[in-house]
Formats: structure tokens, sequence, C-alpha cells
């Protein structure tokens, strides 16, 4: 299931547990906020507003409240002896949708944990396998990959300080 909403006057298409970067918002990191300006849920069939979805709501939860890079607007007025120099950092809020609503649900204020990833196939093979035949097996192929191989370092060495002539007041001779 997807919906596309609006915030700050740009639209995103989301969908459950992506994360996006929207303009500043208000929310502490762990809260969850309602986007109600939902104009489009979609899945096994679409529903299109006019203007909004009534009902529709998404879900987000807040990760975190950052600032982009530092944008430098640098203006200079040829043959005039002007310049002007001026940086901005524009503010945002790193979200992750949590759920999609339609029918006038009302979110869940708590956030549910996030289920955890399976492990690689190779570490579960690893782990079922009592005997030491497949951790060997993983050892020869560990060592078999060789780390790319590195430069030599260069030895450092300084040529001898030049004597420095004493320092004299006054008049030279």
């Amino acid at each position: 299931m997807f919906a596309v909403f609006r915030t700050g006057g740009k639209q995103y298409r989301v969908a459950a547990e992506d994360v996006l970067k929207v303009d500043k918002i208000k929310g502490e990191p762990g809260e969850v906020v309602e986007f109600g300006e939902v104009l489009i849920v979609g899945g096994d069939n679409v529903t299109l507003g006019a203007p909004t979805v009534a009902g529709a709501m998404v879900a987000a939860q807040v990760l975190e409240q950052g600032r982009g890079a530092k944008i430098i607007a640098f203006k200079k007025r040829r043959r005039k002896n002007s310049r002007r120099k001026i940086g901005h950092r524009q503010e945002f809020t790193l979200l992750r949708i949590t759920e999609i609503l339609t029918d006038g649900n009302k979110p869940n204020k708590t956030v549910q944990p996030r289920p955890k990833r399976a492990p690689a196939p190779a570490a579960v093979a690893a782990a079922a396998a009592s005997d030491g035949t497949a951790q060997a097996s993983q050892a020869a192929a560990a060592k078999s990959r060789k780390a790319p191989a590195k430069k030599p370092a260069k030895p450092k060495s300084k040529a001898p300080a030049k004597a420095k002539k004493p320092a004299t007041k006054g008049k030279k001779k």
C-alpha cells in the first residue's frame, strides 16, 4: 500500500517503513506525527482525492531534527566594488513512515519496534553446524581471501638543518 501526501508545499509518495527527509515540522525524536492531507491512497485499488482522500492519514515517527549542508549565496556587481556573501542551512526533519490509515482510523501513538533483519545465510549455516568441518572450511576460505597489498612506507629522512647565522643587533660591519 502506498500514499501520496502533502507537507511543506511538496508532495511525497511513501509506503510503510520508508525513511524520508521533509522540511522541518514540529516534533521531538521518537514522537509520532500525523499528516492528514493525503492526495492518493493506492494498493489493490487506487483512491484519488478531490482534493484530499476523506478519512485517510499517514503516520510517521520523527527520527531526527537536523540542518542540511551550507549553501552559499554570493552576489557581486562588477566594477562597483560591491560583494555580498550569505550562507544558509535549511532545516529538515527525518521521518520513518509507520502506517497508512484509511476510513478515519487513528494511528498508534506508541512506536512498535522494528522487525529484526534475518542473519546472512553463511552465518546461519556456521551457527547450525555443530561439528568443526563447517567452521574449518570457513577459516580456510577467509585465509584464501587476501587483503589488498599495501605499498611499502617510504623511510623518513630529514636533510640536516642548515646552520643559522646568529642575529646581530645594529648595523652590519
